[in-house]
């Protein structure tokens, strides 16, 4: 399917009330749970990324960026740049520049395009972070998140999520 038939296809799926109902739904459980599971109320690390992932995985589930691969990659792979940029360069304008970019060439390098993630880097290198935020807020939320649209997406027949597990 080109992208213009799938871009097509997302249009028609807006239109159908049920359809727009059910992904909300499970968009505010997923995004609720993430924050809850992947968030402390003291710490400086909302990973405001998920709620871009949220509207991928609910209201965009069938597109590329959406899938597990993207995903998990896109997120981990982002943050451990931020995180590595940060540890080795300091916290610069041209070290968040660099790990924006160095986080978009490896998502293009290793098929792992998922838009929201991009915003990792920034989160890692303004907020010094270290490598234990890999398990929480990034692994915890993005984890939940998932599972939930993986479940939510088998509440309904006929529908699955992910398209493609690899």
């Amino acid at each position: 399917m080109n992208s213009c038939e799938q871009n097509e296809k997302i249009a028609k799926k807006g239109r159908n009330f049920f359809e727009v109902s059910w992904s909300a739904m499970g968009a505010m459980m997923g995004i609720a749970l993430a924050l809850w599971f992947g968030s402390d109320q003291d710490s400086p690390f909302l990973l405001a990324s998920l709620g871009g992932s949220t509207v991928f995985l609910f209201a965009l589930p069938e597109t590329e960026g959406a899938q597990p691969r993207a995903l998990f990659g896109g997120h981990i792979g982002g943050a451990v740049i931020g995180i590595l940029c940060f540890q080795i360069l300091g916290d610069t304008l041209w070290v968040s520049v660099a790990a924006v970019v160095l986080t978009m060439v490896f998502m293009v390098v290793t098929r792992t395009i998922h838009p929201p993630a991009g915003a990792n880097p920034l989160f890692m290198v303004h907020n010094h972070a270290g490598f234990s935020v890999l398990l929480k807020p990034v692994g915890t939320g993005i984890l939940t998140l998932f599972l939930v649209a993986l479940l939510w997406s088998r509440l309904r027949p006929g529908k699955e999520y992910p398209v493609k597990w690899w």
